[in-house]
């Protein structure tokens, strides 16, 4: 009797150690979030005294994969850009693939028609401007030839717009964070 006890005693303790090995394998390959950040953002002819009917809002976005074991899969990443409440333009980037501990940039530009530019515009004239961006995708993470399963992102962020056409508040770039939060 007390060999079988000590049996089950030896099993219980070895299925113990291979679950604590299974969780510490799980927290230390579980991949993360991807990181989007606009730079370089500027709205060129805002200063232009010749003032038209549309303007175009050029942008930079950064896309970083800061997993060292995961490769990401994006589905078409869609961006919109609202001010206040009016969408003033939005941009769809074509799905791609972005190897481990990488990262990828995209330089886009948009136009932005009336009546949102004269607003805009006039918002930008007296430093009050700010855009808010949405972006919205679908991702994939592949790890030692195992695909996940589809993990949908949310993100957005403000960007405030100075005199110059450019991100003010001495920021060069806007992270965008995950819009639950």
């Amino acid at each position: 009797m007390c060999v079988t006890k000590n049996f089950y005693f030896w099993i219980l303790q070895i299925l113990g150690l291979l679950g604590i090995l299974v969780l510490c394998l799980w927290l230390a390959l579980r991949p993360g979030s991807p990181h989007f950040t606009i730079t370089n953002f500027s709205v060129p002819a805002v200063n232009d005294s010749n003032t038209s009917d549309h303007g175009i809002i050029q942008y930079q976005l950064d896309i970083k994969n800061p997993n060292k074991d995961s490769g990401i899969y994006y589905d078409d990443i869609l961006l919109i850009f609202y001010h206040g409440v009016n969408i003033v333009g939005n941009n769809t980037i074509s799905s791609f693939t972005e190897g481990k501990n990488r990262s990828h940039q995209v330089l886009n530009h948009f136009d932005v028609d009336n009546p949102y530019w004269a607003a805009l515009r006039s918002a930008i004239l007296n430093a009050t401007a700010e855009l808010r961006v949405d972006l919205s995708t679908k991702v994939r993470y592949k790890t030692w030839l195992i695909k996940s399963r589809h993990h949908g992102l949310h993100r957005e962020g403000d960007i405030p717009i100075g005199k110059d056409g450019k991100i003010s508040n001495n920021k060069k770039k806007v992270k965008l964070r995950d819009a639950s939060k």
